[in-house]
């Protein structure tokens, strides 16, 4: 019976879909994390009855057809590249981005990553870096006597060093962005990699046109709303339950037929 076959798929589609909504829930505390949907395709259908077929000598077309679907699958997780909120910390090396943009980190690879988690800290050498200790680009290092630190929303860093009257601008974070945020490659760690679906980085300063602003002192909170996520997790058990229900019928017809012969 074609249902048992069916109704499997949408058990495993109705999984992934919960798999993802509790990725979402568990990461809802996340700084910069993205909330992901689940995309479905129907399968392929079977043809007991072509549409279009010639139904007679005469020359006359069948209107419809009969065809049988033969289930569903998972076709993508989309990534929801939506604004979170931005949260103060008061922390002078918290960084949140407001608008488009990602920073870029290198890694220990020497590859480039993304990420929007602002959290940032200085390294012994007093290096910005991220809070696995990856150098923040373009390698920013902020001077050792100085007294304080001021990010504008240029991201340009400014020390205040004592006994000088005028900040020293000892850089500038530089943000990239894609034509193509969903096609990232995330490799965890709130870190993403570049890819041919991504498309290239566009590389420019905080605050340029098409490029977001820092903002000294906050963070970038997770996008999930929680109420969705709860009631998209319902929706998709009831799924499951109605798929795992069609399996029992189509397993009691069966059971039918088999004491029948």
């Amino acid at each position: 019976m074609r249902s048992l076959d069916i109704a499997s798929t949408g058990m495993q589609a109705q999984q992934t879909n919960v798999e993802v909504i509790s990725n979402n829930i568990a990461n809802m505390n996340t700084t910069g994390y993205k909330r992901q949907r689940v995309e479905f395709q129907d399968l392929l259908y079977q043809n007991l009855r072509r549409v279009g077929s010639t139904s007679s000598d005469t020359g006359t077309v069948v209107p419809s057809g009969a065809q049988v679907g033969l289930g569903v699958k998972t076709a993508a997780v989309y990534r929801i590249n939506e604004q979170g909120n931005l949260q103060q910390t008061s922390n002078k090396f918290d960084l949140a981005i407001r608008g488009n943009g990602f920073f870029q980190v290198t890694l220990p690879s020497g590859d480039t990553a993304y990420t929007r988690d602002g959290t940032l800290a200085l390294s012994p050498d007093g290096t910005v870096v991220t809070a696995d200790g990856y150098v923040v680009q373009p390698g920013i290092t902020v001077p050792r006597n100085a007294s304080d630190v001021t990010i504008n929303a240029n991201g340009e860093v400014l020390a205040t060093i004592a006994g000088q009257v005028a900040p020293q601008n000892v850089g500038q974070f530089q943000l990239a962005q894609f034509a193509n945020n969903a096609g990232l490659d995330a490799s965890g760690g709130n870190l993403f990699l570049q890819t041919s679906a991504s498309g290239a980085a566009q590389v420019g300063a905080s605050g340029s046109p098409g490029f977001g602003s820092v903002m000294q002192g906050f963070v970038e909170t997770s996008n999930v709303n929680v109420v969705s996520e709860m009631t998209n997790l319902i929706t998709a058990q009831r799924a499951y339950e109605m798929n795992s229900r069609v399996i029992s019928a189509s397993d009691q017809m069966m059971s039918i037929v088999t004491k029948q012969q």
